[in-house]
């Protein structure tokens, strides 16, 4: 921490340290499992593939009736995918289409392409070597290993997988419950008039989206009036069911900013100045339960932009150590910027660009914490380190939003 703000790093490290994930369990079908976080380890019962089976569409052959590569040989057996057949003859081949078993005697597959029908008789063009086009069993999975870890988040692939070893149930942890509410006079619904001096109420909509997309039971309560007594009359309600209360804007020192001495009624506030742009004041702390215990507390700054940046950077790890989550970092990528960035800042920015044909990255002309435009233009952030200029063709690091916001 330098000059009273912390680094990106170290207001991450915090807010992970305090997370406290949810204990609850459920069982939910396999089928509705994507996107929640394993609660326990998945070990499969069995061997994947089952049994030595076929890659290709072909014929099932005994690789030294195949050495000439010209062998006229006779089709003895017909094994579609889901039967098992007779042991090969010698002298023979089995027709044999992808996924069905290796019968016992053959030790290769010849593709299609490779043979052609002579009569009754199929013209093996290939001299195979044992075990070509031959999958397995257990080439994929062994009976008895552990196939997903605990803490897994969930996605259709995980999903897929536990089904391929017939796993037709999984403990996940239990959703988090996530509470937000908007606070000031001048926001104004989508839909109604627009009175001058008001704004329309895009940042409700925005970090909702976000929660959900992170799997959240989210509440949404609304605008809140711009009075203390009201705010924290909202901070109890949301306690009261919520793991984790997000706001954005009113957490400063001006007489309509009434989120601050709110929650530090309600519970405790730590008011962070991180060394980032967009999105400087992050406010971290805890809301009392009437019954015992708190709900995290996050207030994000005001500015669109800063508050989405904000989110996928500290809210979205949060929220996933939340979930009992163990990867919750995004992966970045070194790119190269086709653009140049001559006035860096001295807090550490995080530019909105997008990928272009040619592999690089452009950059969106107005980086403004207002100009929400940019989020949607843009596929991802430029990670750039404090007081670094950038030019054409120097690699930065990129976040793609792929990352961010799943």
């Amino acid at each position: 921490m330098s000059n009273g703000l912390l680094s990106v790093d170290e207001t991450l490290a915090r807010l992970l340290a305090a997370a406290r994930p949810v204990s609850d369990t459920e069982s939910v079908p396999t089928l509705a499992a994507t996107g929640r976080v394993l609660a326990q380890a998945q070990t499969s019962t069995l061997n994947v593939p089952p049994l030595d089976n076929t890659a290709m569409d072909g014929y099932a052959v005994r690789s030294a009736d195949c050495a000439s590569g010209e062998a006229r040989l006779r089709v003895s057996q017909r094994i579609p995918a889901g039967t098992i057949g007779k042991p090969l003859e010698p002298g023979t081949v089995a027709s044999i289409f992808t996924g069905a078993p290796i019968p016992p005697g053959a030790d290769a597959v010849v593709p299609q392409e490779q043979t052609a029908l002579d009569g009754d008789r199929v013209v093996i063009k290939h001299a195979p070597q044992p075990g070509e086009w031959i999958r397995r069993a257990g080439e994929d999975i062994r009976a008895g290993s552990t196939i997903l870890p605990a803490g897994t988040r969930l996605r259709a692939q995980e999903a897929g997988l536990a089904a391929s070893v017939g796993i037709a149930r999984l403990p996940v942890y239990r959703k988090v419950r996530a509470a937000l509410f908007s606070t000031g006079n001048e926001l104004v619904m989508p839909g109604e008039p627009l009175p001058p001096g008001a704004i329309y109420n895009s940042s409700r909509f925005t970090l909702t989206g976000l929660l959900r997309m992170l799997g959240c039971e989210v509440d949404d309560l609304g605008i809140v009036p711009d009075t203390l007594d009201a705010t924290r009359a909202a901070l109890r309600q949301a306690a009261a069911t919520s793991d984790l209360i997000v706001t954005s804007g009113g957490v400063s020192v001006g007489d309509e900013d009434h989120v601050r001495p709110a929650v530090e009624a309600e519970g405790r506030l730590d008011l962070w100045r991180i060394a980032m742009k967009p999105g400087r004041p992050l406010a971290f702390g805890g809301v009392r339960r009437e019954g015992g215990g708190e709900a995290d507390f996050i207030g994000l700054p005001g500015n669109p932009v800063s508050s989405f940046v904000t989110f996928v950077l500290f809210v979205r790890p949060f929220v996933l150590r939340l979930q009992g989550a163990t990867a919750v970092e995004p992966r970045s990528y070194a790119m190269r910027a086709d653009f140049d960035w001559p006035k860096p800042d001295a807090r550490r920015e995080f530019l909105r660009v997008k990928s272009n044909a040619a592999g690089g990255l452009d950059l969106f002309p107005n980086q403004s914490s207002g100009v929400l435009t940019s989020t949607v233009w843009g596929d991802g952030l430029v990670d750039n380190p404090a007081k670094h200029a950038i030019s054409r063709g120097d690699t930065v690091r990129f976040l793609p939003f792929a990352e961010l916001l799943n």
